[in-house]
């Protein structure tokens, strides 16, 4: 019987922003995405558009060796493996399409950021922390439910999970594998790939 399998991967970068987050929750990790293969390819989440430019930030494919983690030469993270039915793991896949063809559309939820570390309960269709979105993801998907509002979920909290964590360190040692790997991947692609069912768990 084939398995199938999502990834939540958490970790804490070098940019102000992460420094600040982890200054003012102690949390061991600051960021999350989701990831549809172990290689971590296929990664998904919401942060800066741009290297440089921390104030722009929306839905985006995510590249261990570009965007907010290309600052840290050491990169703290850890990589939970989730065992799904088949048909979670198509809702996952279907909610992603939507994102990707839909990405204009979504931006970073910044003033979410605020509200989360006062514990205010607020949120955007449009708008997501990295959190936020990989909770509403899994969540929609029918995986879990911690049973508060999505805002309020920090990376932290996928600790909790009942998965297998398959890595934990830093991830930097994992750059040889990723950089053999490493390709611009179009989102046409990746939607195409999700409907083939070429990903691997």
């Amino acid at each position: 019987m084939k398995e199938y399998s999502i990834y939540v991967v958490l970790t804490r970068t070098s940019t102000i922003i992460s420094k600040l987050i982890h200054n003012f929750t102690r949390d061991k990790y600051t960021h999350a995405a989701i990831a549809l293969d172990k290689d971590l390819k296929y990664m998904y989440s919401f942060g800066r558009k741009w290297t440089y430019n921390p104030f722009i930030g929306g839905f985006k494919h995510e590249d261990l060796n570009e965007g907010g983690y290309k600052f840290s030469k050491n990169l703290p993270g850890v990589i939970i493996k989730l065992q799904v039915t088949e048909e979670q793991y198509n809702k996952v896949k279907r909610l992603l399409d939507q994102f990707i063809y839909n990405q204009q559309y979504y931006k970073y939820n910044y003033l979410g950021l605020i509200n989360n570390l006062r514990n205010k309960e607020v949120y955007y269709d449009n708008r997501f922390l990295c959190s936020e979105f990989v909770y509403y993801i899994l969540k929609e998907s029918g995986i879990i439910d911690f049973k508060k509002a999505r805002n309020l979920v920090r990376p932290e909290d996928f600790l909790k999970l009942k998965g297998e964590i398959i890595f934990e360190g830093d991830l930097r040692t994992l750059k040889p594998a990723v950089e053999r790997k490493r390709h611009t991947i179009p989102y046409e692609f990746c939607i195409q790939a999700a409907k083939l069912n070429w990903f691997k768990s």
